[in-house]
């Protein structure tokens, strides 16, 4: 009976009317919410002016996660670990920034983080007429996503030809039903200010990631400089801080349950708009995900085993690896708990309900599910070969070295083409980044594990499935694992690819120079180059056909639907709540706050859960100074609220009714990662650091208040 009225209930959810804290909505939309009527204390429209002074442009885009402006001089709030590899690449062994945290006493003593930016928004409007207009009927897949394509460049050319710091993107929402054109101001030269000590940034660490009760001071502080003409341009010692058209004001007040609470910030990707074919081929994704991850995370804690070196290189990408890891966990918990494929399954027969009971909607949609699972079904074999090789070429699952020769291979044959006929990433307005990415790239690997990870890649994939093998490895089937590792072995001892200044050589180079370089690893490439450039072109028609028919089925959505927020795609978004615990399961209730007393409860001396004594001697004085929360008479540490974000939101402000800064989000609970598929209000939280804990670390544990004092605070 329990589990049919669970049933009842989430289905009731999915076809009940909008609600505002249901969504990520686009800044536009927020003028059909009843914001007032939930709780929103300031005038909607201070938030979204486009003049640069709304709250929308003090929230910055961090290359995959937000950020936000708190002063005047360019300052940047974020995660701990969002700029953890800026944290990473400036640590050593001597000075283990990592381990210890890191203060800058003043902006020279400030280090520089290459490889970062931050992206300011200036202005964002509909420009789906333009982008369209030269799709014509009776084009093939591959003719449309061309059109396309070709329209969104010369969009963004003309656009960023109007300054030398413009960057712009064109962003598709519904499948292909609207387009959005985003100008940024883009800054080059990023500066790492303060991070706590692993201690506190990582508190709780991969045992407490996706948890509550939680109390991760999951906080650091960066800037953003500009040259003295206000450029953004990459570091010079002579560039000066960015001032901001707008800057958020702390709020030290605090929050107490059933406060109305909003989140500006820039979420990566959802799903809650796919079909239910999607869905399945997704948790099939997912099952290999969780089993591909364990094994190499398992590779990577041995091959960093009592090497602090190896583990400092590779410490950022184990903590993405685990992160990844439990959030697959807990998705795939969560739609076996919510019912998800029955829930998908009704909400489609109440679409098809909906079509067949009107004769044009019936023309226009009454075919489109069908169709996209006999897609679906007839692309999965093919989609798994050009994703076992993507897999291996990334420098994420797979050797540095080798993802490095596949990108130099990509960008020697993509010269050859002009500029708007290039694939986006090898675009001249994309050069300063590959460049950083091809220079940096040792600061995250080590020359003998890249090698013993390829040979661990290679094996695997010729023992697990030899079937979806390129011909370029074919020949290795017949050879034992011991002769494999020694050609492995040879390639590795003749590639000049760990050479930084030679991969910046052979970034200026053609095709055919690299082919003479008789490199081993480039030669490589560009044989498994060959292959992928097949599978990519047939994926991208296949990709444009999905797209199609995820048009026609969103257009019917958005017939169906009163008011319907995209799915997330990594731009600006609006998301409010209120803050409320939850009940997790029978018997069990969670509060809203967590406490400084709960730190010390955790406390086992060892990390994840060591505390430092000073924080010690802090909590046991109750020297809390003006930080201390008087309902819980402690410091609150990390709040919760039924806000929906994902991935990318990391870094974002948690705001209270009068748009001030309570919070930062950098989580959300276990039980609401399924939200990227579907929501359920009782289940949904989201994670933020208070304020009042970032600045009482801050304060009374760092001593850095000259950095609060740059802050615009208010203090009741």
């Amino acid at each position: 009976m329990r589990k049919i009225n669970c049933l009842l209930l989430m289905l009731t959810l999915f076809f009940s009317s909008v609600r505002a804290d249901e969504g990520m909505w686009m800044p536009h939309q927020m003028k059909d919410l009843d914001l007032e009527q939930m709780g929103l204390l300031m005038d909607p429209s201070m938030l979204t002016r486009e003049d640069g002074t709304g709250l929308m442009s003090a929230v910055v885009w961090l290359g995959g996660a937000t950020g936000e402006f708190v002063s005047s001089r360019g300052m940047i709030l974020t995660n701990h670990h969002v700029a953890f590899g800026a944290i990473q690449r400036a640590s050593t062994t001597e000075n283990d920034y990592i381990t210890h945290g890191f203060i800058a006493e003043n902006q020279k003593e400030e280090i520089p983080a290459p490889g970062n930016v931050a992206d300011v928004l200036l202005s964002y409007h509909e420009v789906t007429r333009e982008i369209l207009e030269n799709v014509k009927p009776g084009m093939t897949p591959l003719e449309r996503k061309k059109a396309i394509e070709e329209a969104e460049k010369r969009m963004i050319a003309r656009e960023e030809a109007r300054g030398e710091d413009l960057r712009c993107r064109v962003a598709s929402m519904y499948s292909g039903n609207q387009y959005y054109l985003y100008v940024f101001k883009r800054l080059l030269d990023i500066r790492l200010v303060y991070a706590p000590p692993r201690s506190l940034g990582n508190f709780g660490g991969d045992i407490d990631n996706w948890m509550w009760p939680r109390h991760t001071c999951d906080f650091a502080i960066l800037r953003a400089y500009v040259s003295p003409e206000g450029v953004g341009t990459e570091y010079h010692e002579d560039n000066v801080p960015y001032e901001p058209g707008a800057v958020i004001t702390i709020s030290a007040a605090g929050l107490k349950e059933g406060d109305f609470t909003f989140v500006m910030g820039y979420p990566g990707r959802t799903s809650r708009h796919i079909t239910l074919a999607q869905l399945q081929a997704d948790i099939k994704q997912m099952e290999k995900g969780i089993r591909d991850r364990r094994e190499l995370i398992d590779f990577l804690e041995k091959a960093g085993s009592g090497n602090r070196e190896i583990q400092i290189k590779y410490a950022g990408k184990i903590k993405g690896l685990n992160n990844g890891l439990k959030n697959y966990q807990g998705k795939l918990e969560g739609f076996n708990r919510a019912e998800l494929v029955s829930l998908k399954t009704s909400y489609e027969e109440n679409f098809m309900d909906w079509v067949r009971a009107d004769k044009k909607r019936r023309r226009a949609y009454e075919n489109v599910l069908a169709d996209i699972d006999a897609f679906i079904e007839d692309s999965a074999e093919e989609s798994e070969r050009f994703q076992a090789l993507g897999s291996f070429l990334s420098g994420y699952y797979g050797s540095s070295l080798m993802s490095q020769a596949h990108t130099l291979v990509r960008n020697a044959e993509e010269s050859l083409k002009s500029d708007m006929e290039r694939d986006a990433a090898f675009q001249q307005r994309n050069r300063i980044s590959l460049r950083r990415s091809i220079e940096l790239a040792e600061r995250g690997y080590d020359l003998n594990t890249d090698r013993k990870l390829f040979m661990f890649r290679l094996w695997k994939w010729i023992h697990d499935a030899p079937e979806t093998l390129p011909s370029a490895f074919q020949e290795l089937v017949a050879l034992n694992e011991e002769q494999i590792r020694g050609r492995v072995d040879d390639w590795f001892d003749r590639t000049r690819l760990h050479d930084a200044q030679q991969r910046l050589l052979w970034l200026d180079s053609s095709p055919e120079e690299l082919k003479e370089s008789k490199d081993p690893l480039l030669l490589l490439a560009m044989e498994l180059e060959k292959e992928l450039k097949v599978y990519r072109e047939k994926q991208e028609t296949r990709g444009q056909q999905l797209r199609d028919l995820r048009k026609v089925y969103l257009k019917g959505l958005l017939e169906m639907e009163s008011l319907l927020a995209p799915d997330a795609n990594g731009t600006i978004r609006f998301t409010c709540g209120t803050v409320e615990g939850y009940y997790p399961r029978d018997a069990v209730y969670y509060e809203p706050f967590t406490t400084l007393s709960g730190v010390l409860e955790k406390e086992t001396g060892e990390f994840p859960f060591e505390v430092p004594e000073k924080l010690k001697t802090l909590a046991r004085d109750r020297e809390f100074g003006p930080y201390a929360d008087p309902g819980l008479n402690d410091i609150a540490v990390c709040f919760l609220n039924t806000t929906s974000v994902t991935g990318g939101n990391s870094g974002s402000p948690t705001l209270n009714a009068r748009g001030e800064q309570v919070g930062i989000i950098f989580d959300m609970t276990y039980e609401s990662v399924v939200s990227d598929y579907y929501i359920i209000p009782e289940w949904q939280r989201t994670i933020s650091v208070d304020i009042r804990y970032a600045l009482f670390v801050l304060d009374r544990f760092s001593g850095a208040g000259h950095l609060l004092d740059e802050m615009h605070i208010r203090w009741e």
